[in-house]
């Protein structure tokens, strides 16, 4: 075969549209690629972050038992859409010489007078758990997964505009070449032209 035609530019079949729809393509094939590095990159920021954050906070945080001194109750979420939890009055010593009572969470099944597990903070205020690093990976994984979505779905549309703009020219193309063609391809005269026309 001769160099000149074994390329892809070469190709005498190969049209324009056929090389841009390579190129749409190949690009669709990169931003995988810098998705899949991108989303790792953000993952791994974000559970560096969080493991620092949470050490920080677990400095501050300190587990005291609280024995409950009323019956348990409902509470909904300060946040909307968040569950409704079970609450008691409880109270506990923090620092030792500190007493504290205020309504935590507990266990549904807590009776008054049974001992909870209570996170504090430095002041002996209730607070919440110092994240885990089973929270913090879940953390990692969701951000990471946002961006790569993100991207997959803003190239993907992109590209799938690009195919579609491509194959409408193409095809107005084709239409424009087999108007020129057709009438001598089938012997069909064109429209205004006599038997005796060339």
């Amino acid at each position: 075969m001769n160099g000149a035609t074994g390329g892809p530019e070469g190709n005498p079949l190969r049209r324009r549209a056929d090389r841009t729809r390579t190129f749409l393509r190949a690009a669709y094939a990169i931003a995988c690629v810098i998705a899949v590095v991108f989303a790792v990159a953000v993952g791994r920021t974000v559970w560096a972050d969080g493991s620092r954050e949470a050490d920080t906070i677990a400095r501050h945080r300190h587990a005291v038992t609280a024995t409950t001194v009323g019956a348990t109750a409902y509470r909904a979420g300060d946040r909307q859409g968040q569950r409704t939890i079970t609450v008691a009055p409880a109270t506990w010593h923090y620092p030792a010489h500190r007493a504290h009572t205020d309504a935590v969470p507990v266990p549904a099944q807590t009776r008054k007078g049974d001992d909870v597990r209570l996170w504090v903070d430095d002041q002996g205020n209730a607070a919440t758990a110092p994240l885990g690093a089973a929270d913090i990976a879940l953390e990692a994984f969701a951000f990471g997964t946002t961006v790569l979505t993100a991207i997959l779905l803003v190239s993907s549309a992109l590209v799938r505009v690009g195919l579609r703009i491509v194959d409408a020219r193409s095809a107005r193309a084709w239409e424009a070449e087999w108007a020129d063609v057709e009438p001598v391809w089938t012997g069909r005269l064109r429209p205004g032209q006599g038997a005796d026309d060339g």
